[in-house]
């Protein structure tokens, strides 16, 4: 059945193909297996439904972004206490702004790729 949703899009992720592409929602599956924490990525539940895996990737990047966040909010106030130089501390919040940034840009592939995933499905279930 070919999907009529057209994902291009700045957020789709390079490493999934697009829909009409012949195996898209097994690269698709692929790389959000590679999103959550293995243990999760072995379910034989989460490898059969994709739309289920996209939902625990989503969860788990809000988290992920949140630790982050609170991690980069924080460290001037606690960095110094663990005798961390000033310098550190400076280059260690680069560092979570520049996660920050990477996570918010899978976060948001995330969401085009479980559109796309649903749309798919609810195709094939004819609705």
């Amino acid at each position: 059945m070919s999907l009529t949703y057209s994902p291009i899009s700045t957020d789709w992720p390079c490493q999934v193909k697009t829909p009409g592409n012949r195996d898209w929602e097994r690269s698709a599956a692929k790389w959000l297996r590679e999103l959550v924490p293995s243990r999760y990525a072995s379910y034989p539940l989460l490898i059969r439904q994709p739309v289920l895996l996209a939902r625990h990737a989503q969860i788990q990047l809000q988290q992920e972004i949140r630790v982050v966040r609170t991690a980069m909010h924080s460290a001037r106030a606690e960095l110094p206490a663990l005798g961390m130089p000033e310098s550190v501390i400076e280059h260690t919040i680069k560092l979570y702004a520049a996660e920050l940034t990477q996570l918010n840009h899978i976060a948001r592939g995330v969401r085009v790729v479980t559109q796309a995933l649903v749309e798919n499905q609810h195709a094939r279930q004819g609705h």
